[in-house]
């Protein structure tokens, strides 16, 4: 098989071996093998699915009646279940032409319906991935462009060897960065108030410079990386002239196998520290900076049937925070006296993690659970906000290229600084549960 699909579908074929957490993602994702790789393999896949809530309407506040962006489904929030393509990714990744196996590189582009074409400085086609890696260096790769950080296991893993369809409340509010340009308090009916993002969300990707690499210690397999980006997600500039640093190190006790096919427990560690810049704050116009820095750490294991992963993150500055009153943002209020704008807590703090476990109970089937959870705003007593999910899975292998996924997501959020018949607690006390089903077709 590695001589049939070389090392730049090695990301495509692990889905079928299951070794979603066994993988090294720095080197699978950053280098070809230097004697097999091609000039160039063209891959992809396509994630056509539906989902779909009950579609519960706000219960309380300005927006009474209207609908509840959290139980819309995204990233249009028009309608409460649709089907749609939520990827279609095609890319190319090999040597250097030929020339010299010490230089490789990996292109992809991304035509689904997600953050990445709808947001900000989005389009109908864009690059989530434009590197070049250099392998000169002794311990000391050097990868420079568009690509994923070093972070959380849930970011930087491939998105199409992902267990589940939708990501915990942390990744998806926290770690998925919206980049905004105000923190949301401006009000008004002017359609701009609704404050959406100026640049492409940050889709755990960055462009910069990473010095990273992987070595062996008996069983033991130690990775590093060490980044600096813009900070400025997959848009293609710096807004800011700040940057922002990334250290990521993992170790791993491999059981047996084989790259792709590796089994192994890993630990892992991370952290990211940056600047955001901010044009409206608090009533006030005029930029302001402030820290966002976002860590964490956690571990993997698989061996056999069975796997399991767990992960602690913390959030301290830029918390994401929502949109006024649930509501849908750029929606006018029943008294049409302002539009609902996405807000930001340019100083507060965050927290979360999540458990997951797996089964293969057939050599096609394996059954899933996950349970995540997310505080927001803790260092704001009537601000805070806690989401909690649990998420029941199933995967179906067709064969070693295509999968389905079904998920059910039983949900629940709390504003536990209210009482429980105050309006935050009503408006979240309608959050619906959530049924998604994915097709993934590799080619």
């Amino acid at each position: 098989m590695k001589k049939l699909l070389g090392c730049a579908a090695l990301l495509a074929t692990s889905v079928a071996a299951n070794n979603l957490f066994a993988a090294n993602w720095l080197m699978l994702q950053g280098t070809e093998n230097a004697s097999s790789a091609p000039r160039a393999k063209v891959w992809g896949f396509i994630q056509p699915e539906f989902q779909s809530t009950s579609g519960t309407e706000l219960a309380a506040g300005p927006w009474k009646g209207q609908d509840a962006a959290f139980n819309m489904i995204g990233p249009d929030l028009d309608s409460n279940n649709t089907f749609q393509i939520r990827r279609a990714r095609i890319g190319v990744r090999g040597t250097g032409f030929g020339l010299d196996s010490g230089v490789n590189y990996f292109l992809l582009v991304e035509a689904g319906n997600n953050g990445i074409t709808k947001l900000g400085g989005g389009g109908a086609v864009k690059a989530t991935d434009a590197s070049v890696t250099f392998n000169y260096i002794p311990h000391a790769r050097f990868r420079v462009g568009l690509f994923k950080t070093p972070g959380s296991e849930e970011g930087l893993m491939a998105i199409h060897v992902f267990n589940y369809i939708n990501f915990t409340n942390m990744a998806n509010q926290q770690l998925l960065e919206r980049f905004l340009a105000e923190d949301g308090s401006r009000k008004g009916t002017d359609k701009s108030v609704s404050n959406a993002p100026v640049s492409a969300i940050g889709a755990f990707r960055d462009i910069g410079i990473q010095v990273f690499d992987t070595f062996k210690s008996g069983d033991w397999e130690h990775s590093y990386a060490a980044m600096i980006g813009n900070g400025n997600g997959i848009d293609w500039s710096d807004n800011d002239s700040n940057k922002d640093y990334y250290l990521y190190w993992a170790s791993e006790l491999v059981f047996g196998g084989k790259k792709a096919r590796r089994q192994g427990w890993k630990m892992f560690a991370w952290y990211n520290d940056g600047t955001r810049t901010l044009d409206y704050v608090n009533g006030i116009e005029g930029k302001q900076e402030f820290d966002r820095k976002r860590w964490g750490f956690g571990t993997t294991y698989l061996k056999g049937k069975w796997r399991a992963a767990a992960e602690f993150t913390w959030a301290d500055g830029m918390i994401f925070n929502g949109s006024d009153g649930g509501a849908v943002a750029g929606s006018l209020n029943n008294a049409g006296t302002t539009r609902a704008s996405l807000n930001m807590l340019p100083e507060d703090k965050a927290d979360g993690w999540y458990v997951d476990l797996g089964y293969k109970v057939l050599p096609q089937l394996e059954l899933d659970l996950r349970y995540d959870i997310l505080h927001r705003g803790t260092d704001t007593r009537l601000g805070q906000r806690d989401f909690e999910t649990w998420t029941l899975g199933a995967q179906w292998f067709f064969n070693k290229k295509a999968r389905l996924i079904a998920n059910y997501e039983i949900r629940s959020a709390e504003a536990p600084g209210w009482s429980s018949s105050a309006p935050p607690n009503q408006i979240l006390g309608d959050m619906d549960d959530r049924f998604s089903v994915q097709i993934l077709a590799i080619f």
